[in-house]
């Protein structure tokens, strides 16, 4: 069946905020991001649910984290899952994304794993981070998953000069302890060889890092999905949610889908309402991306780009940023606290100024795609893929923080495993759960909004 779905910018819903909403909205049109202005035409997919259905396992949520999940459930184990998606496929994080894929998980660095863990529990970590991108790598290769990628590391760059000791420390921990590649660039070498950010003073690369097109995998994975027997439903919005004689009992617009099985893949785009023990695990982050015109030959001299690997600041409040294959310029950062405010023109106009504070001769440039999304921030910045001894059949893999074009594809295979009651690696994110915040929503929004200002401050501190 092919889908209806609008794959050209179109309105959507601007105001969901995943922590207020009561529902996501089904029949919202995808948010115009470049990458479905540029993904092509629309693939194919299931329709949605029309009639009550039994099922082994049912997928909630079909974006890379879902998808995955539904490929390594019938590469890895034989099992054909039923993929629910409340708007399009892939409608959230896996098309409003920066396309940057690197190697890491959540929002800690190495140096915090040690912290937290202990090194080798770290070291554990590492191996997996590695490992996944293997296998990232591999599914695109083996399945001509043609998405864009460039290779060439990630660069990850010193902001202002009082951050460079801790970058080099970084650095050094990632050689010496870790084995991987990673090494110091000073703010001259950054500039003849990668990129002329005017707010750089100095960068550390490592060695595994790809940019990709975020509809372009999204919908490769689909396809790959549905060739292995997975069947996807978009417009199919479980509306709710009954554990019944050990059947779970989803009910969508269209029928009920009851599975023995239920692995939940929404990051940050469920509403609170999904399910109780899913409620308030995760802290909705909303991240705003503008994508400009194409460049011409003295702009881009101008901006001295010379890759089109991924590139991050050192701002917690982070830039992350990339020059496409057409020759635009994507940039991103953190935006609003609310959905209604997103629109608010003051946090595009916050994020045209930090592209001009890198790139001065782009100050003012016409702007061709803007855009927002929710991020899966867990509130010990780390992902969970586990399951829940005391309800029977439940399974999730949330909370990458943004960091999760790559690991999605990991934690994909990690849920599987554990839908088909497989072992998975003895690791922190495994097996337990996302840690619970209880404040109510006004004051956990309050809360972000100190962090924001104190966040700020530190940031742009000299």
């Amino acid at each position: 069946m092919q889908s209806t779905r609008k794959l050209r910018p179109a309105p959507f819903d601007p105001l969901y905020d995943p922590m207020t909403a009561r529902a996501i909205g089904p029949g919202s049109d995808y948010a115009p991001t470049y990458w479905i202005g540029t993904a092509g035409p629309a693939p194919e997919d299931d329709g949605p649910v029309t009639r009550d259905m039994d099922v082994d396992v049912a997928v909630i949520g079909s974006g890379y984290t879902g998808l995955s999940t539904a490929i390594h459930l019938a590469k890895d184990h034989g099992i054909k899952a039923t993929v629910l998606e409340a708007n399009g496929v892939a409608y959230g994080c896996s098309t409003r994304n920066g396309g940057q894929a690197q190697v890491s998980a959540g929002r800690l660095k190495r140096s915090q794993w040690i912290e937290r863990w202990g090194l080798d529990v770290a070291r554990g970590m590492h191996g997996e981070m590695v490992e996944a991108f293997d296998l990232f790598r591999g599914l695109l290769r083996d399945h001509d998953i043609r998405c864009e990628p460039q290779d060439g590391g990630h660069y990850y760059i010193a902001h202002k000069a009082s951050v460079l000791p801790a970058l080099e420390s970084e650095a050094r921990l990632l050689r010496d302890s870790f084995g991987y590649d990673a090494r110091m660039l000073s703010r001259d070498e950054l500039f003849r060889t990668a990129v002329r950010d005017h707010e750089a003073q100095g960068a550390m690369w490592e060695a595994d890092g790809v940019s990709i097109h975020a509809a372009k995998l999204a919908f490769g994975y689909l396809r790959v999905a549905r060739d292995l027997g997975a069947t996807v439903h978009p417009d199919s919005p479980v509306q709710g949610w009954e554990l019944i004689n050990g059947v779970h009992h989803l009910r969508t617009p269209g029928g009920t889908v009851r599975a023995r099985r239920v692995a939940v893949a929404t990051a940050a785009y469920a509403t609170r309402g999904l399910h109780g023990r899913l409620r308030d695990r995760l802290m909705p982050i909303m991240s705003n991306s503008i994508v400009t015109r194409v460049l011409t030959p003295s702009e881009l001299d101008a901006v001295g780009i010379r890759t089109m690997a991924p590139l991050t600041d050192t701002r917690t409040l982070r830039h992350y940023y990339r020059l496409l294959p057409d020759n635009r310029l994507q940039i991103g950062s953190r935006a609003a606290i609310t959905g209604r405010d997103a629109a608010n023109p003051a946090h595009l106009n916050g994020l045209r100024e930090g592209m001009a504070r890198k790139f001065p001769a782009l100050r003012g440039i016409e702007l061709d795609y803007s855009w927002w999304g929710w991020v899966d921030v867990s509130h010990d910045m780390m992902p969970r893929i586990t399951g829940l001894p005391d309800t029977p059949g439940l399974f999730y893999a949330l909370g990458y923080g943004g960091n999760g074009v790559m690991y999605s594809a990991m934690a994909g295979r990690r849920l599987a495993q554990l839908v088909a009651g497989k072992p998975v690696p003895d690791l922190p994110i495994f097996n337990t759960e996302l840690p619970h915040e209880g404040w109510r929503t006004p004051f956990r929004r309050l809360g972000q909004w100190g962090l924001y200002h104190l966040y700020h401050y530190r940031d742009e501190r000299k």
